[in-house]
């Protein structure tokens, strides 16, 4: 195996997170196997690697023939379902997720193959040239929802994959558990929590009666979890903060990510063009806005719930007080 005393590690904004990178013995074995992966597919190192640590993750970017690279990816034991998920979606839906290269379930490990420009990347490109049309979210916002509504089948599936669940009827109690728990609430924010929790109840029943079955919710698509490799065309990948929940609740944070970038006027055609994919069934376009606007609120708690497994205490990470952050998006009303 490569030497790699000489490699360069990002560790972020996170210098004091404890990773098994730590670990010569870890790092023998898992950078081993991902080579044997290489192997496996006729793929040969031809350059340094690149290693990013976080605390939810340990990626390695390896150079291989031609420019191209290849990502070995671990994941922390509460997120460690994204290896067995990710190679569930590429059979399942394989036009909108990256096809690993390998796989090791029950290490939480994958290596997966480049997914080309990041959204991100291309947005910040076009913004070089003009200025950034906020209708580039939508074709990924409808080609995301087919993906949902073609893994509501699966949905079982993947809860036994590992993945958690965050049902709509099971809210009131996440939240209850989390509010409890969490140290970085002020008293009047917990008493404003408290008092919103008999509409919370009410949301949740609303929601479920409009009869839309729970699928895979992102829970983080942001604009840097998805490529863009080619025009009209979008892959989805990073399913560390997972979980089986109401469709709707994933778009809390590409929305958010939107108004931070365009404006709150963006927001309401984007959710137009997200919601393309579940008119009919006897639902009214008013039917289906009001249930958006609800599974915006409730999506913070999905997050929340994501953010007290991947960073459980206020001392790793700012675990606590993110999840505070995310709880008092419950009181905000969403600008759509």
């Amino acid at each position: 195996m490569r030497s790699d005393s000489a490699v360069a590690v990002d560790r972020g904004r996170y210098p004091d997170a404890v990773t098994p990178w730590e670990r010569e013995d870890w790092r023998a074995d898992a950078l081993g196997w991902a080579e044997r992966g290489l192997a496996a597919h006729g793929l040969r190192e031809t350059g340094p690697r690149k290693v990013r640590l976080r605390p939810w993750s340990v990626l390695v970017r390896m150079s291989v023939a031609d420019g191209e690279a290849v990502w070995f990816k671990a994941n922390p034991p509460a997120s460690a379902f994204e290896a067995g998920l990710t190679e569930a979606l590429a059979r399942w839906v394989p036009g909108y997720v990256l096809r690993p290269l390998a796989v090791d379930a029950d290490r939480g490990r994958s290596l997966l193959p480049d997914g080309g420009t990041l959204f991100r990347d291309a947005l910040d490109a076009a913004a070089d040239r003009t200025a950034v049309d906020p209708r580039a979210w939508e074709e990924p916002l409808r080609q995301y929802a087919g993906m949902q509504r073609a893994l509501v089948p699966y949905a079982d599936e993947i809860e036994r994959l590992g993945v958690p669940g965050a049902r709509t009827p099971d809210l009131p109690a996440a939240f209850d558990r989390i509010t409890a728990g969490n140290t970085a609430l002020e008293p009047a924010d917990r008493r404003a929590l408290s008092e919103l929790r008999p509409r919370l109840v009410e949301w949740c029943e609303e929601l479920a009666g409009v009869g839309i079955a729970d699928t895979l919710d992102h829970a983080d698509l942001h604009d840097g979890q998805l490529f863009a490799p080619e025009p009209g065309r979008f892959t989805f990948f990073d399913w560390g903060d997972a979980a089986v929940a109401h469709p709707f609740c994933s778009f809390l944070v590409p929305a958010l990510a939107a108004r931070e970038r365009f404006g709150p006027e963006a927001l309401p055609r984007l959710r137009d063009a997200y919601l393309e994919q579940w008119t009919g069934h006897g639902r009214t376009p008013a039917e289906l806005r009001r249930a958006l606007s609800l599974a915006w609120r409730l999506g913070a708690i999905g997050r929340a719930r994501s953010w007290g497994r991947l960073f459980p205490g206020a001392s790793s990470g700012g675990g606590d007080a993110q999840v505070a952050r995310w709880l008092l998006e419950l009181l905000v009303e969403p600008p759509l």
